[in-house]
């Protein structure tokens, strides 16, 4: 996860209507369930596009095996983008 501190830019208008939501709430437990929609969400979305990757053909069981297979600790950089 980004550290808030490193980020400078202004507020774009969803984060801005984030805020007012967030603004709303009166309990850390409501937080949370805002939180975990979100979540869902973005989870719903990882999903959707997995299986149009299955269902185009650009991901399939032999790309798994191949990343199952391959040692990302040996790399020298990491294939994965860092957050």
């Amino acid at each position: 996860m980004e550290n808030v501190a490193q980020y400078n830019g202004p507020l774009n208008q969803a984060q801005m209507s984030v805020l007012r939501l967030l603004g709303r709430m009166k309990t850390v437990g409501e937080v949370e369930e805002l939180r975990q929609v979100i979540l869902d969400y973005y989870a719903r979305k990882i999903d959707d596009g997995m299986e149009k990757l299955w269902e185009s053909g650009e991901w399939n069981d032999e790309k798994i095996d191949q990343i199952l297979k391959t040692d990302f600790h040996k790399q020298k950089q990491p294939c994965y983008a860092t957050v």
